[in-house]
């Protein structure tokens, strides 16, 4: 199930890089940045992440908070903020089970190979809204290509 601009953003409960837990609620009546990512420390997912984080002031100065979401355990995530200095939070979703309310794990290929995994997927949402919603992106470049499409 892939979701579209106009459906409600499935809620959410998982722990941050520091173990505690965060909630969609936090955020039902604010703008946020939900991307999704296989594996920190991985050269894709690190260059996506530093490239959010380079671009961090330019969505808060829009209202935007960024979450990333990984199935990487709090204490990964933690080692993974601190190297990169990333300035925004890291959810851990081991279980898929935030992946797959929103249509971001699912079948892969890869070399001819199938396998179920976490498809690199950005959400932009708005007081609990689906404002855009982007699948299957390229790592490199994609952060600038959010950047383009949130609302000043």
């Amino acid at each position: 199930m892939r979701l579209e601009p106009g459906d409600t953003a499935p809620d959410f409960t998982a722990p941050d890089q520091t173990g505690a837990l965060r909630s969609s609620g936090e955020f039902k009546d604010a703008k946020l940045v939900l991307y999704f990512y296989p594996k920190a420390f991985t050269p894709g997912c690190t260059t996506e992440s530093c490239d959010f984080a380079e671009r961090y002031e330019t969505f808060t100065d829009r209202d935007y908070t960024i979450l990333g979401v990984s199935p990487d355990a709090p204490d990964k995530l933690a080692d993974f903020k601190t190297e990169y200095d990333l300035p925004f939070d890291l959810l851990s979703d081991p279980d898929h089970t935030i992946a797959t309310a929103y249509g971001a794990y699912g079948m892969k290929r890869n070399y001819g190979r199938e396998y179920m995994g976490i498809i690199r997927s950005t959400f932009l949402i708005a007081n609990g809204t689906i404002e855009s919603a982007f699948y299957n992106v390229k790592a490199t470049g994609h952060a600038e290509r959010i950047v383009g499409v949130v609302t000043p």
